[in-house]
Protein backbone atom coordinates (compact mmCIF):
# COMPACT_ATOMS: atom_id res chain seq x y z
CA UNK A 1 0.00 0.00 0.00
CA UNK A 2 1.78 3.48 -1.23
CA UNK A 3 1.58 6.55 0.24
CA UNK A 4 2.35 10.46 -1.00
CA UNK A 5 2.89 11.11 2.57
CA UNK A 6 3.81 10.25 6.36
CA UNK A 7 3.33 12.50 8.89
CA UNK A 8 4.31 12.20 12.40
CA UNK A 9 2.88 15.18 14.26
CA UNK A 10 4.70 15.98 17.99
CA UNK A 11 5.51 12.16 18.39
CA UNK A 12 7.22 11.76 22.16
CA UNK A 13 7.89 8.30 23.91
CA UNK A 14 8.31 8.52 27.74
CA UNK A 15 9.87 5.28 29.77
CA UNK A 16 9.34 5.75 33.20
CA UNK A 17 9.58 9.67 33.29
CA UNK A 18 12.16 10.05 31.32
CA UNK A 19 11.52 11.87 27.93
CA UNK A 20 12.87 9.47 25.25
CA UNK A 21 12.00 11.64 22.43
CA UNK A 22 9.98 14.80 22.67
CA UNK A 23 7.87 16.17 19.92
CA UNK A 24 9.28 14.83 16.68
CA UNK A 25 7.43 16.66 13.89
CA UNK A 26 8.31 15.12 10.02
CA UNK A 27 6.69 15.01 7.31
CA UNK A 28 8.23 11.84 4.53
CA UNK A 29 6.99 11.91 1.44
CA UNK A 30 7.05 9.05 -1.08
CA UNK A 31 9.82 7.96 -2.44
CA UNK A 32 12.16 9.67 0.11
CA UNK A 33 15.43 8.06 2.04
CA UNK A 34 15.33 9.87 5.76
CA UNK A 35 18.08 8.85 8.18
CA UNK A 36 17.67 9.62 11.80
CA UNK A 37 21.69 10.61 12.78
CA UNK A 38 22.42 11.04 16.21
CA UNK A 39 24.51 9.09 19.06
CA UNK A 40 23.61 6.43 21.08
CA UNK A 41 20.38 7.20 23.33
CA UNK A 42 19.76 10.47 21.67
CA UNK A 43 16.27 8.72 20.62
CA UNK A 44 16.18 7.65 16.89
CA UNK A 45 15.99 3.92 17.24
CA UNK A 46 12.84 4.79 20.10
CA UNK A 47 11.79 6.77 16.92
CA UNK A 48 11.59 4.12 14.60
CA UNK A 49 10.08 1.64 16.93
CA UNK A 50 7.01 4.45 17.23
CA UNK A 51 6.70 4.55 13.45
CA UNK A 52 6.86 0.76 13.25
CA UNK A 53 4.02 0.22 16.00
CA UNK A 54 6.75 -1.70 18.23
CA UNK A 55 6.62 1.24 21.21
CA UNK A 56 3.19 3.07 21.60
CA UNK A 57 3.08 6.98 22.08
CA UNK A 58 3.02 8.51 25.43
CA UNK A 59 1.95 12.13 22.63
CA UNK A 60 1.51 12.99 19.29
CA UNK A 61 -0.05 11.21 16.28
CA UNK A 62 1.55 9.48 13.35
CA UNK A 63 -0.79 9.96 10.18
CA UNK A 64 -0.57 8.03 6.43
CA UNK A 65 -2.07 10.53 4.21
CA UNK A 66 -5.16 11.48 5.42
CA UNK A 67 -5.81 8.20 7.78
CA UNK A 68 -4.14 8.14 11.44
CA UNK A 69 -1.47 5.36 11.92
CA UNK A 70 -0.41 4.86 15.02
CA UNK A 71 -3.60 3.35 16.42
CA UNK A 72 -3.26 0.73 14.35
CA UNK A 73 -1.01 -2.54 15.56
CA UNK A 74 2.46 -2.63 13.91
CA UNK A 75 1.03 -5.72 11.01
CA UNK A 76 -1.41 -3.42 9.88
CA UNK A 77 0.91 -0.87 9.15
CA UNK A 78 2.47 -2.47 5.94
CA UNK A 79 6.41 -1.40 6.85
CA UNK A 80 9.07 -3.81 6.30
CA UNK A 81 11.71 -3.61 8.97
CA UNK A 82 15.64 -4.60 8.64
CA UNK A 83 16.91 -4.63 12.31
CA UNK A 84 20.86 -4.77 13.58
CA UNK A 85 21.08 -8.41 14.42
CA UNK A 86 19.28 -9.63 11.15
CA UNK A 87 16.86 -11.21 12.80
CA UNK A 88 16.94 -14.38 10.64
CA UNK A 89 15.20 -18.11 11.58
CA UNK A 90 18.60 -20.24 11.76
CA UNK A 91 16.81 -23.64 11.34
CA UNK A 92 15.28 -21.83 7.23
CA UNK A 93 16.47 -21.43 4.23
CA UNK A 94 17.53 -18.83 2.48
CA UNK A 95 14.13 -18.79 0.55
CA UNK A 96 12.11 -19.74 3.54
CA UNK A 97 13.03 -16.93 5.16
CA UNK A 98 12.19 -14.15 2.48
CA UNK A 99 9.38 -16.00 1.94
CA UNK A 100 7.87 -16.52 5.57
CA UNK A 101 6.40 -12.76 5.50
CA UNK A 102 4.63 -13.55 2.32
CA UNK A 103 3.14 -16.92 3.50
CA UNK A 104 1.54 -15.15 7.41
CA UNK A 105 -0.59 -12.92 4.37
CA UNK A 106 -1.30 -16.23 3.07
CA UNK A 107 -0.28 -14.65 -0.66
CA UNK A 108 -0.89 -17.48 -3.08
CA UNK A 109 1.89 -20.16 -3.74
CA UNK A 110 2.98 -19.09 -7.30
CA UNK A 111 3.11 -15.21 -6.32
CA UNK A 112 5.23 -16.11 -3.46
CA UNK A 113 7.87 -18.20 -5.80
CA UNK A 114 7.90 -15.24 -8.20
CA UNK A 115 8.55 -12.94 -5.54
CA UNK A 116 11.01 -14.38 -4.12
CA UNK A 117 12.94 -15.33 -6.91
CA UNK A 118 12.76 -11.74 -7.98
CA UNK A 119 13.97 -10.64 -4.33
CA UNK A 120 17.45 -12.74 -4.40
CA UNK A 121 17.85 -11.81 -7.83
CA UNK A 122 17.74 -7.80 -6.46
CA UNK A 123 20.24 -9.19 -3.90
CA UNK A 124 22.58 -11.28 -5.65
CA UNK A 125 21.36 -14.46 -4.22
CA UNK A 126 20.12 -16.84 -6.38
CA UNK A 127 23.06 -19.32 -5.38
CA UNK A 128 22.54 -19.46 -1.84
CA UNK A 129 18.63 -19.95 -1.90
CA UNK A 130 19.32 -23.42 -0.66
CA UNK A 131 21.68 -22.30 2.11
CA UNK A 132 20.75 -21.96 6.28
CA UNK A 133 21.54 -18.43 7.77
CA UNK A 134 24.72 -19.85 9.71
CA UNK A 135 26.05 -20.70 6.06
CA UNK A 136 26.14 -17.49 5.05
CA UNK A 137 28.83 -14.33 5.55
CA UNK A 138 27.50 -11.28 7.87
CA UNK A 139 26.86 -9.74 4.57
CA UNK A 140 25.01 -12.05 2.44
CA UNK A 141 23.00 -12.69 5.87
CA UNK A 142 21.83 -8.73 5.81
CA UNK A 143 21.27 -9.37 2.05
CA UNK A 144 18.73 -11.77 3.41
CA UNK A 145 17.18 -9.72 6.15
CA UNK A 146 16.31 -6.62 3.41
CA UNK A 147 15.27 -9.17 0.65
CA UNK A 148 12.70 -10.31 3.43
CA UNK A 149 11.78 -6.68 3.93
CA UNK A 150 11.40 -5.80 -0.08
CA UNK A 151 9.58 -8.79 -0.94
CA UNK A 152 6.46 -7.69 1.19
CA UNK A 153 5.78 -4.59 -1.39
CA UNK A 154 5.86 -2.33 1.34
CA UNK A 155 4.90 1.41 1.87
CA UNK A 156 8.19 2.24 3.81
CA UNK A 157 11.08 0.24 4.58
CA UNK A 158 12.31 0.73 7.93
CA UNK A 159 16.31 0.36 8.69
CA UNK A 160 17.73 -0.13 12.53
CA UNK A 161 21.49 0.34 12.08
CA UNK A 162 21.31 -2.36 9.61
CA UNK A 163 25.58 -2.37 8.52
CA UNK A 164 26.56 -2.05 12.07
CA UNK A 165 28.14 -5.56 12.59
CA UNK A 166 29.61 -5.37 9.02
CA UNK A 167 33.32 -4.79 8.63
CA UNK A 168 34.39 -1.79 7.07
CA UNK A 169 34.80 -2.79 3.58
CA UNK A 170 31.18 -4.94 3.56
CA UNK A 171 29.69 -1.77 5.28
CA UNK A 172 30.59 0.47 1.93
CA UNK A 173 29.28 -2.49 -0.17
CA UNK A 174 26.10 -2.55 1.45
CA UNK A 175 25.43 1.37 1.69
CA UNK A 176 26.01 0.71 -2.58
CA UNK A 177 23.46 -1.69 -2.19
CA UNK A 178 21.41 -0.10 -0.03
CA UNK A 179 20.76 2.75 -1.95
CA UNK A 180 21.05 0.82 -5.40
CA UNK A 181 17.56 -1.15 -4.00
CA UNK A 182 15.79 2.21 -2.79
CA UNK A 183 16.01 3.52 -5.77
CA UNK A 184 15.57 0.84 -8.65
CA UNK A 185 12.74 -0.32 -6.58
CA UNK A 186 10.70 3.05 -5.35
CA UNK A 187 11.22 2.65 -1.84
CA UNK A 188 10.71 4.93 0.83
CA UNK A 189 13.29 4.43 3.38
CA UNK A 190 13.98 5.42 7.07
CA UNK A 191 17.19 4.64 8.68
CA UNK A 192 18.99 5.20 12.10
CA UNK A 193 22.50 5.59 12.18
CA UNK A 194 25.19 6.92 14.63
CA UNK A 195 27.53 7.19 10.87
CA UNK A 196 27.29 10.64 9.64
CA UNK A 197 29.43 9.25 6.15
CA UNK A 198 26.96 6.48 5.73
CA UNK A 199 23.56 8.90 6.77
CA UNK A 200 25.27 11.93 3.96
CA UNK A 201 26.26 9.37 1.45
CA UNK A 202 22.44 7.29 1.42
CA UNK A 203 19.84 9.84 2.81
CA UNK A 204 17.73 12.68 0.76
CA UNK A 205 17.66 14.42 4.61
CA UNK A 206 18.96 13.74 8.15
CA UNK A 207 16.93 14.58 10.93
CA UNK A 208 19.70 14.95 14.12
CA UNK A 209 19.04 14.36 17.00
CA UNK A 210 20.37 15.03 20.43
CA UNK A 211 18.90 13.80 24.19
CA UNK A 212 15.71 12.64 22.16
CA UNK A 213 15.02 16.02 20.43
CA UNK A 214 15.51 17.32 17.31
CA UNK A 215 18.68 19.90 16.40
CA UNK A 216 18.36 19.93 13.02
CA UNK A 217 16.59 18.74 9.75
CA UNK A 218 18.35 19.36 6.40
CA UNK A 219 19.71 18.13 3.21
CA UNK A 220 23.26 16.40 3.67
CA UNK A 221 24.79 19.51 1.97
CA UNK A 222 22.51 21.80 4.41
CA UNK A 223 24.06 19.94 7.56
CA UNK A 224 27.39 19.35 6.59
CA UNK A 225 27.89 22.78 5.40
CA UNK A 226 25.34 24.97 7.44
CA UNK A 227 25.05 23.19 11.24
CA UNK A 228 22.74 24.85 13.28
CA UNK A 229 23.81 24.38 16.14
CA UNK A 230 27.86 22.73 17.78
CA UNK A 231 25.94 19.98 18.50
CA UNK A 232 25.26 18.99 14.85
CA UNK A 233 28.62 20.22 14.02
CA UNK A 234 30.69 17.94 16.38
CA UNK A 235 28.11 15.12 14.94
CA UNK A 236 28.97 16.61 10.72
CA UNK A 237 32.54 16.10 11.38
CA UNK A 238 34.12 19.71 13.28
CA UNK A 239 36.21 18.23 15.18
CA UNK A 240 37.79 21.06 16.21
CA UNK A 241 35.33 22.90 18.71
CA UNK A 242 37.13 25.60 20.83
CA UNK A 243 35.24 26.98 23.86
CA UNK A 244 35.83 31.00 23.26
CA UNK A 245 34.19 34.03 24.08
CA UNK A 246 32.95 36.22 21.55
CA UNK A 247 34.23 39.86 20.71
CA UNK A 248 33.33 42.30 18.47
CA UNK A 249 31.28 42.26 15.04
CA UNK A 250 33.85 42.54 11.91
CA UNK A 251 31.53 43.52 9.27
CA UNK A 252 28.95 40.36 8.55
CA UNK A 253 31.83 38.50 10.38
CA UNK A 254 32.68 37.85 14.38
CA UNK A 255 35.90 38.38 16.13
CA UNK A 256 36.97 35.67 18.96
CA UNK A 257 40.36 35.17 20.34
CA UNK A 258 42.58 32.56 20.36
CA UNK A 259 45.63 32.04 22.53
CA UNK A 260 46.39 35.97 21.85
CA UNK A 261 45.45 35.30 18.32
CA UNK A 262 42.57 37.59 16.81
CA UNK A 263 40.08 34.79 14.82
CA UNK A 264 37.13 36.23 12.78
CA UNK A 265 34.89 33.88 11.91
CA UNK A 266 31.01 33.61 10.64
CA UNK A 267 28.47 33.46 13.56
CA UNK A 268 25.77 31.02 13.90
CA UNK A 269 22.76 32.27 15.86
CA UNK A 270 23.54 35.67 17.50
CA UNK A 271 26.24 35.58 19.63
CA UNK A 272 26.86 38.85 21.25
CA UNK A 273 30.20 40.15 22.05
CA UNK A 274 31.16 38.90 25.68
CA UNK A 275 28.64 35.76 25.02
CA UNK A 276 30.31 32.04 25.69
CA UNK A 277 30.77 30.38 22.37
CA UNK A 278 32.40 27.53 20.38
CA UNK A 279 34.11 28.06 17.08
CA UNK A 280 34.30 25.17 14.83
CA UNK A 281 36.51 24.26 12.08
CA UNK A 282 36.71 20.87 10.41
CA UNK A 283 39.89 19.02 9.67
CA UNK A 284 40.37 19.96 6.05
CA UNK A 285 39.66 23.26 6.82
CA UNK A 286 42.55 24.36 9.09
CA UNK A 287 45.70 25.92 6.87
CA UNK A 288 49.35 24.66 7.78
CA UNK A 289 52.56 26.37 7.22
CA UNK A 290 56.07 26.54 8.53
CA UNK A 291 57.20 27.71 12.11
CA UNK A 292 56.55 31.75 11.56
CA UNK A 293 55.34 31.95 7.87
CA UNK A 294 52.16 32.28 6.53
CA UNK A 295 49.76 29.56 6.89
CA UNK A 296 48.72 27.83 3.40
CA UNK A 297 46.37 25.53 2.40
CA UNK A 298 46.59 22.42 3.18
CA UNK A 299 47.84 20.17 0.01
CA UNK A 300 47.32 23.27 -3.22
CA UNK A 301 47.75 26.88 -2.95
CA UNK A 302 44.54 29.03 -2.53
CA UNK A 303 42.13 26.01 -2.18
CA UNK A 304 41.24 24.51 1.44
CA UNK A 305 41.64 20.92 1.32
CA UNK A 306 37.25 19.56 0.54
CA UNK A 307 35.99 23.15 -0.21
CA UNK A 308 35.54 25.22 -2.77
CA UNK A 309 38.21 27.49 -4.56
CA UNK A 310 39.29 30.69 -2.24
CA UNK A 311 37.79 33.82 -3.96
CA UNK A 312 40.76 36.62 -5.74
CA UNK A 313 41.19 38.87 -2.91
CA UNK A 314 40.15 36.78 0.22
CA UNK A 315 42.69 36.64 2.92
CA UNK A 316 45.29 34.25 3.10
CA UNK A 317 45.62 34.74 6.38
CA UNK A 318 42.38 35.07 8.73
CA UNK A 319 44.87 34.31 11.58
CA UNK A 320 46.32 37.70 12.98
CA UNK A 321 50.35 37.68 12.42
CA UNK A 322 51.97 34.32 10.97
CA UNK A 323 48.71 32.30 12.62
CA UNK A 324 48.66 30.26 15.40
CA UNK A 325 52.00 27.86 16.10
CA UNK A 326 51.75 24.51 17.12
CA UNK A 327 53.81 21.51 17.22
CA UNK A 328 53.21 18.01 15.57
CA UNK A 329 52.41 15.10 17.90
CA UNK A 330 50.34 12.23 15.49
CA UNK A 331 50.48 11.63 12.12
CA UNK A 332 48.43 9.23 11.22
CA UNK A 333 48.59 7.80 6.73
CA UNK A 334 45.85 7.25 5.27
CA UNK A 335 46.17 7.19 1.71
CA UNK A 336 46.49 10.49 -0.31
CA UNK A 337 45.92 12.31 2.64
CA UNK A 338 47.41 12.57 6.46
CA UNK A 339 45.32 12.96 9.44
CA UNK A 340 47.45 15.31 11.77
CA UNK A 341 47.14 16.44 15.65
CA UNK A 342 49.14 19.54 16.57
CA UNK A 343 48.72 20.93 19.87
CA UNK A 344 49.14 24.40 20.54
CA UNK A 345 51.53 26.30 22.44
CA UNK A 346 48.78 26.50 25.22
CA UNK A 347 48.11 23.02 25.07
CA UNK A 348 45.48 22.78 22.75
CA UNK A 349 44.99 19.93 20.25
CA UNK A 350 43.80 21.09 16.89
CA UNK A 351 43.29 17.78 14.01
CA UNK A 352 43.85 18.90 10.47
CA UNK A 353 43.88 16.82 7.32
CA UNK A 354 46.13 17.60 4.41
CA UNK A 355 48.19 16.38 1.32
CA UNK A 356 51.27 17.62 3.48
CA UNK A 357 53.74 14.80 4.86
CA UNK A 358 54.67 16.71 8.25
CA UNK A 359 56.75 14.67 10.54
CA UNK A 360 56.25 14.31 14.38
CA UNK A 361 58.15 17.31 16.14
CA UNK A 362 57.73 19.78 13.41
CA UNK A 363 56.61 23.38 14.13
CA UNK A 364 54.07 24.37 12.27
CA UNK A 365 51.76 27.63 12.34
CA UNK A 366 47.83 26.98 11.42
CA UNK A 367 45.09 29.30 10.22
CA UNK A 368 41.81 29.62 8.50
CA UNK A 369 39.91 31.59 6.72
CA UNK A 370 36.63 33.38 8.36
CA UNK A 371 34.20 31.53 6.36
CA UNK A 372 35.22 28.35 7.61
CA UNK A 373 35.26 28.83 10.54
CA UNK A 374 31.96 28.68 12.42
CA UNK A 375 31.06 30.67 15.76
CA UNK A 376 28.28 29.05 17.95
CA UNK A 377 26.66 30.02 21.11
CA UNK A 378 27.51 27.60 23.89
CA UNK A 379 24.49 26.71 24.63
CA UNK A 380 22.88 26.07 20.89
CA UNK A 381 21.21 22.43 21.37
CA UNK A 382 17.09 22.89 21.57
Amino acid sequence: MSFETLRLDGVSRSFGGHEALAGLDLTIKRGEFIALLGPSGCGKSTALNCLAGLLPLTRGSIWQDGARLDVLPPERRGFGMVFQNYALFPHLSVRKNIAFGLQMRRVPRAEIRRRVDEALRLVHLEEHAGKLPGQLSGGQQQRVAIARAVVLEPALVLMDEPLSNLDAKLRLEMRTEIRRLHQSLGLTTVYVTHDQEEALSLADRLVVLRAGRVQQIGTPEQLHTEPANWHVADFMGYRNLLPLRAGPRDGTGIVVEFEGHRLTGTPVGDPAPGDEVIAGIRPEDLRIGPAGGPGVPAGSPGVAAGGPEVAAGSPEVPVGGAGVPATVEVVEYQGREVAVEARTDGGVALNLRTTDRPAIGDRITVSVEPRRLLVFPAGGAT
